[in-house]
């Protein structure tokens, strides 16, 4: 652990703390290391569908630029790329929607693991509020072994010094406790 305050010390993490998006970026970007040092692997599949629509919406978009005929020739091609590029991004904000939601992080189950299901890790900071609430649910919620969602909901303020500096120590004693409390075995009730 001394290795983790170490580097902490060198490269500190620092938000803006007017501003709500930055403190939340600061703690979004810092959850995955966190979840990653009990094993879990991110699982990069969806992130990589978003970027795979986003690219073809880009090449529709660099097509309709860069169409070798001028305006009044090219009038249908136009609006066929036009309709594509909408199409496109509604089926991109449906996926987001619908399948990533408020998710920060998926997972993998850890290496050696009974779960066949790995972690969803989502976060909320509203506007206007100091409260970040941070989520952790199964990735299959079907699945038999799929646990209980656990929740953390804190003051950001007892995570940043004046100065907008993340105290990792007391950020990763939170969300590594976040995690134990997911992957603890439920008791039986007799």
């Amino acid at each position: 652990m001394p290795e983790k305050s170490e580097m902490a010390n060198k490269n500190p993490k620092k938000a803006n703390l007017l501003d709500h998006h930055s403190i939340k970026h600061v703690l979004d970007e810092t959850v995955p290391e966190i979840v990653g040092s009990r094993g879990y692997v991110e699982d990069v599949r969806k992130s990589n569908i978003r970027l795979f629509m986003g690219s073809i919406i880009i090449v529709i978009a660099l097509v309709a630029q860069f169409y070798k005929k001028k305006f009044p020739e090219n009038r249908d091609f136009l609006i066929g790329c036009i309709a594509l590029y909408v199409v496109f991004n509604v089926i991109l904000q449906l996926f987001i929607h619908t399948k990533e939601k408020n998710a920060i992080l998926f997972t993998y189950p850890p290496e050696g693991s009974f779960s066949s299901t790995g972690l969803v890790v989502s976060s909320k900071l509203p506007r206007f509020s100091d409260q970040y609430t941070l989520t952790i649910a199964s990735a299959d919620p079907k699945s038999i072994s799929a646990g209980q969602p656990v929740e953390l909901t804190k003051s950001v303020t007892k995570w940043f010094t004046r100065d907008g500096v993340l105290v990792e120590g007391v950020f990763w004693e939170d969300v590594l406790a976040l995690v134990d409390k997911y992957t603890a075995e439920p008791k039986k009730k007799k």
